[in-house]
């Protein structure tokens, strides 16, 4: 690639130009530096668009004209390189406008920088990144020495106590102004500067009240950091049209009289009197606000003020002054406030927007005992008090939010320049008073609370005073600390510009390596230098990828690869040599392909790779064996024959191409027999990188058809094939085949009786519920008894009504476990069995709950979230998958005799018990079976896995239903799959049953884990429920204490007598049947109220996860009918701001009248006094005592309960009540803060938001020590 001689006089043509074609040119660095966009005669730029643009700039991206693309603003120099003004702009973080307008404005206060530079910082004393007079010392170096664009003014907020979060809060600039000031003030105590910000901003003014009978007068003195000036005064349409209009109504004093008067000293009575404020001394830095924000009172909206107000360049103040009012007759009443109050007026008209009222201290909270300050005349004659405006910092929004920006003047050369964030340009006095605000037309103003405009909010001027009018330091007058951070900071930016230039010249691209021993693909990202080698990149990667100690050097290369695709691209024999930047096209931020390290054999070669090819992982069957091989990967062209191709496999793997068979898989299970010998591979459905099967011999399966053959079966197999571990319980109680033969070995299964006798707690208790189960369970038992004299199973009857096998203390465990079968692969082609076998299983486990240890999500949902694509028919029937495959159930080729034509069947259990049916029962029994494969073998797990525990790693078909998959494991539990539960393992190592047994594992996928965890699974009419603890009073009022098993036709009471024993085992709770009740938990809710006649699935809806409330009873149960209503009062008194704890009111109506009558009874409180108010939110409906008495609705204006507002129609809805005669405790600002700190961590505890708060907006502060302090006050 030659390079283009620019002072050549060639022409296009003659310089290899082709016409009519693309001619592409590549622009690089010459002598190491950046291209540059040639600029027009700069005698042009003040009237260029850039130059004089003022206000927001659009956002990159936006549509603009053409003329966009070749703007400095989007150059790639323009965004690392000054201004052209010769200004550096300061970043905006998210919404830190506000923090770069006032920064910018200190910056250019000649005064201001040149006291900063002189402070000097002392590491020995303090932590730099915690310093704010350091931490600003920097930025101002940064802006007057850095070469760049914009800078960051992140290590300015770190030293404000910030962290990320702050940026995303926007404030007001005065706000900041006032709150910095303070900081700073802190810290510079005890230095040359600790008077500094008094000594440029701080005015003081008088605050006066003259009695008009008398002429006695009461003053005080106050100091101000800034003047808010109001734009439109209260309750007026009209505007001030200017800043001295505005200031002459400031000091216009206003008259107190009727009753409003004074009590004046002197008369001993109230009198009309005169008050207001009189300007004693104006500050050498005059900061106006104009208090263009404020509240419409008609909306109830925070509204912005967009009227036109008028501000002149030069400000004359001595019209405002009054010069010999500064010293006060003796006989008057002198109150100074001194720095106490510095920077709030104490007056009606110069309280600012965001006050700091309601005990929110905004900024810094200071404790000064400064004594009474004397005041001295400024000895300025009234004629010197003229201002010149340096800083407008103008915000453009709406009081919903905006953006701020700052118009200043350069006191260097008199020039005006917008300070937008990043970008600094030169304006005009035209466009200042743009700023004015108002509007062109008709409409005049806008006033609503997302009206927007742009106008001036804040003004700087500075005193015309030769004098003391400073001029910024030159750099030969830096003091010495200043020269060294300035060398300091130079070579920062030096090094991170020869970073950046690293940056831009370093190519990033992703990088792939199967690992030559683990066989894992690892990824990480490649970062190198354009001008290196492939040599030397591969030498990275092959460091990168930690393969010292595993292969030589020799044995790696790179090569293209697409990841997406897994294909193979091209590789790059003798280009080693060759630089990087080339080889991938340049540095770009993205590439289209990644970069493989390939690594071989030391006795292999490594294939060639040609741009065009297709790669073709070749998969060899042996049909023989059963086996699929690992893939070899081949290339090939599109356009072969399938012939070609058999050849080309031929030499590649050494089997005959007369007899191969060659299978692609073009998508998941799409499988495609490549029968035509003359079609081309494109032709067949080959892409860039492609999946095939062979199979070469000469068995009778090669003459059948495809769908019908071995091969074709295996394959299937081999696609549906998934891969789970499986964890066991901790303490199995044996294989279950030492189980059967420990059962031979005593002559009969009685031996398994004895054994489940053996389970702690009462079993006769139990006996009710096979009493209710009727017919259905007269069924199980036939079928139980009908198991035990065939020796299939060691189930029995008296097994099948113990409520949990965890108990159970099995004789097994303390035989040899030689012959366990944990120890052996299990792989076996399962015909279908009869369904007899194992009946009680499908029943059981078909509407199990959550163990107490998983979530309390609901496991049907989430079975059904997650289900497979088909389910297997109970009858066997064929129901379509997603990918268009049959699928039949192995839990039932066939059904015997005795259940042929009976509708209610063992496959009905699901239903009847409360889970969704996930078959057809329109599906007809076929004569076909079905092979499902299932290989399990022992398996290491990783450490920490606990001792006593063993895994399985189980190859499994995952069309196979879950009561197949369970039968299968049996062997490795040592326990009838009715005696244990799937867990499957998510993310976060959640776990949820899986209960549906008709249902595949379909929605598995490959390295699933699965725990399984021994106990009795349901039966059919059985639900596990959750047991909690009903604790009205207490802190958290919902305590679990167990899991328990209810049944379908059980009463309330029978539930009662089997939970006590249950109860006094497992919770140490000793309870009557008469103490306590059972009632409807809805989340946190108490609900209705069961009682003791109430039959489950009759009178009371029970369902998969149910959870329901105990509560203990203090005396006899009052509920008697489901005509009465119970709930849940609470007293609050208002003068002693606190809450009553909870008292149950039973009602016999849903009357209102009755509800005050019971309230009365047990308060006392006269009837004609009662008020009551339905709670909010979830149990315990807690409310702060600051929010009660007027936040809730009161005293409804209803006659029942069951009407709006209250629809009060269950049991455990909260009712607060109270006197309404009561008066509300009179509270101090510190009692209200600490009432509000102790209700917000109360309510935090309970989880409950605190709804109080003085204030919506997050008052912003500065942390004087770097780290905020957590305020719970705060929202």
């Amino acid at each position: 690639m030659a390079p283009l001689d620019h002072t050549s006089d060639k022409s296009l043509l003659d310089a290899n130009f082709e016409p009519g074609k693309k001619n592409f040119l590549h622009l690089t660095d010459k002598d190491g530096e950046q291209p540059q966009i040639l600029l027009e005669d700069s005698s042009a730029g003040e009237d260029s668009v850039h130059d004089r643009f003022i206000g927001p700039l659009p956002r990159e991206g936006s549509v603009g004209s053409t003329s966009d693309y070749v703007s400095q603003s989007y150059s790639y120099s323009s965004i690392l390189n000054k201004s052209e003004t010769g200004y550096v702009g300061l970043v905006n973080q998210a919404m830190t406008c506000y923090l770069n307008s006032l920064l910018q404005t200190l910056f250019m206060t000649p005064e201001f920088r040149n006291a900063l530079y002189k402070w000097e910082f002392e590491e020995s004393e303090e932590d730099p990144v915690t310093s704010i007079p350091y931490q600003l010392q920097r930025l101002f170096v940064l802006l007057q020495t850095s070469k760049k664009r914009a800078i960051e003014t992140t290590d300015v907020t770190r030293s404000f106590g910030w962290d990320s979060s702050e940026a995303w809060q926007q404030h007001d600039v005065q706000e900041l102004c006032r709150v910095m000031f303070d900081a700073l003030e802190q810290k510079w105590k005890q230095t040359e500067q600790a008077d500094l910000i008094n000594e440029l901003y701080q005015g003081k003014l008088k605050d006066y009240v003259r009695c008009l009978e008398c002429g006695y007068e009461g003053w005080r003195i106050d100091t101000y950091l800034d003047i808010p000036l109001v734009i439109r005064p209260y309750g007026s349409s009209q505007a001030f049209a200017s800043v001295e209009e505005a200031l002459h109504a400031f000091i216009q004093p206003e008259i107190l009289d009727g009753p409003n008067q004074y009590f004046c000293e002197r008369c001993k009575k109230k009198c009309d009197a005169r008050k207001g404020l009189r300007f004693l001394h104006f500050p050498y830095l005059l900061t106006l606000q104009l208090k263009r924000f404020d509240f419409d009172y008609t909306t109830m909206h925070r509204i912005k003020l967009n009227d036109r107000m008028t501000f002149p360049e030069e400000l004359d103040m001595s019209t405002f002054i009054d010069v010999e009012d500064e010293k006060s007759p003796q006989t008057e009443s002198c109150t100074d406030s001194g720095a106490e109050n510095e920077g709030s007026c104490h007056s009606d008209q110069m309280s600012n927007d965001f006050s700091n009222d309601d005990g929110v201290d905004e900024g810094i909270c200071l404790e000064t005992n400064s004594g009474t300050e004397k005041i001295s005349k400024s000895g300025l004659e009234k004629n010197s008090l003229i201002y010149e405006l340096f800083s407008v910092m103008v915000h453009s929004g709406s009081a919903a939010g905006g953006h701020y920006y700052a118009c200043i003047k350069s006191f260097s050369d008199e020039q005006w320049y917008s300070f937008n964030d990043q970008h600094v340009s030169r304006i005009t006095q035209e466009d200042i008073k743009k700023t004015h605000g108002g509007s062109s037309g008709s409409r005049g103003y806008y006033s609503s609370a997302f009206a927007s405009s742009t106008n001036a909010y804040m003004l700087i001027y500075r005193l015309k005073d030769p004098a003391r009018n400073a001029k910024f330091l030159e750099v030969d007058e830096y003091p010495e600390h200043i020269k060294n951070l300035v060398q300091k900071e130079r070579e920062l930016e030096e090094q991170e510009k020869r970073q950046r230039e690293i940056e831009r010249n370093t190519c990033k691209i992703k990088l792939f390596c199967l690992h030559p021993t683990k066989q894992v693909m690892m990824e990480n990202k490649l970062e190198v230098h354009k001008d290196k080698t492939l040599k030397e990149a591969v030498e990275m990667a092959y460091k990168m990828m930690d393969l010292e100690e595993v292969i030589p050097l020799d044995c790696c290369r790179l090569v293209k690869y697409d990841e997406f695709h897994d294909y193979l691209e091209r590789s790059y024999e003798g280009e080693e040599d060759t630089p990087m930047g080339l080889l991938l096209g340049g540095v770009k931020s993205t590439y289209m392909f990644d970069l493989l390290l390939e690594t071989r054999k030391p006795d292999q070669v490594f294939q060639s790779y040609k741009p065009g090819e297709v790669m073709v992982k070749v998969h060899v069957v042996d049909l023989k064996a059963e086996s699929v091989a690992a893939p070899i990967t081949v290339r090939a062209y599109l356009n072969q024959t399938v012939t070609e191709f058999k050849q080309l496999i031929s030499k590649a793997i050494h089997l005959p191409a007369e007899t191969m068979r060659i299978v692609l898989e073009r998508c998941y299970n799409d499988l495609r027999l490549l029968s035509v010998s003359s079609k081309t591979l494109k032709a067949e459905g080959f892409f860039r990188s492609n999946k095939v099967f062979v199979e070469s011999s000469e068995t009778l399966d090669y003459q059948m058809a495809f769908a019908e053959s071995h091969l074709w079966k295996l394959l299937d197999r081999h696609a549906n094939t998934i891969r789970l571990f499986v964890l066991l319980p901790e303490q199995s109680p044996g294989s279950y085949s030492k189980r059967t033969a420990y059962q031979k070995a005593g002559g009969d299964s009685g031996n398994v009786d004895d054994d489940c006798e053996r389970v702690k707690g009462p079993v006769g208790s139990l006996k009710s519920v096979e009493a209710i189960l009727e017919e259905s369970t007269e069924k199980l038992k036939s079928l139980s008894l009908q198991q035990q004299q065939d020796g299939d199973n060691g189930d029995s009857s008296k097994s099948t009504e113990t409520s949990d096998f965890e108990n159970i203390e099995s004789p097994l465990n303390e035989r040899d476990s030689s012959a366990s079968v944990d120890n052996r692969e299990l792989e076996q082609h399962i015909q279908t069995s009869d369904p007899e076998n194992f009946q009680s299983e499908e029943r059981s486990d078909s509407d199990v709950n959550n163990d107490r240890s998983t979530s309390s999500v609901d496991s049907d949902i989430l079975s059904s979230s997650h289900s497979s694509d088909t389910l297997c028919n109970a009858d066997n029937a064929q129901m379509p998958l997603a990918n268009g495959l049959d699928s039949h159930s192995i839990t039932s080729s066939r059904r015997t005799k005795a259940n042929e034509g009976k509708k209610e069947t063992w496959d009905t259990a699901e239903e009847d018990s409360g889970t969704d049916s996930e078959y057809d029962e329109s599906g007809k029994s076929r004569g076909e079976m079905q092979y499902m494969y299932f290989k399990a073998e022992p398996y290491a797990a990783d450490e920490g896995s606990g001792e006593g525990h063993k895994w399985l790693m189980v190859h499994v078909d995952k069309r196979i239903t879950l009561a197949a998959f369970k039968q299968h494991l049996e062997p490795f539990v040592g326990v009838l799959s009715s005696h244990f539960k799937v867990f499957r393992v998510y993310a976060s190592n959640q776990e949820f049953e899986s209960v549906r047994l008709n249902e595949t594992l379909s929605s598995f996928s490959d390295d699933n884990k699965i725990t399984i965890r021994l106990g009795r699974a349901l039966k059919k009419g059985e639900y596990r429920v959750k047991v909690y603890q009903l604790l009205v009073n207490e802190q958290e009022p919902c305590k679990f204490l167990l899991d328990a098993v209810f049944a379908k036709g059980m009463t309330v009471r029978q539930s009662k007598e089997e939970l006590i024993p249950q109860l006094r085992e497992q919770c140490g709770l000793e309870l009557s049947i008469d103490r306590f009740r059972l009632r409807k938990k809805t989340w946190k809710n108490p609900g209705t109220v069961f009682l003791d006649y109430h039959i489950y699935e009759e009178d009371i809806n029970i369902s998969s996860n149910w959870e329901v409330f105990l509560e203990v009873l203090d005396g006899v149960e009052k509920m008697k009918s489901m005509s009465q209503l119970a709930v849940l009062s609470r007293r609050w008194k208002p003068s002693e701001m606190k809450l009553d704890p909870f008292q149950e009111v039973v009602l016999e109506s849903s009357s209102v009248d009755e509800l005050r009558e019971k309230l009365s009874e047990i308060s006392g409180i006269p009837l004609e006094d009662i008020e009551f108010a339905k709670g909010r939110g979830t149990f315990p409906c807690d409310i702060s005592v600051l929010d009660i008495h007027q936040d809730l609705d009161w005293n409804p204006k209803v006659s029942t309960l069951n009407v709006w507002p209250l629809y009060i129609c269950d049991d455990g809805a909260v009712i607060f009540y109270r006197d309404k005669t009561e008066e509300l405790m009179e509270l101090t600002d510190e009692q209200r803060n600490e009432l509000m700190k102790k209700e917000s961590s109360r309510l935090q505890k309970t989880g409950h938001r605190v709804t109080y708060s003085p204030r919506k907006e997050k008052a912003l502060k500065i942390y004087l020590d770097g780290a905020p302090n957590k305020d719970l006050t705060q929202d």
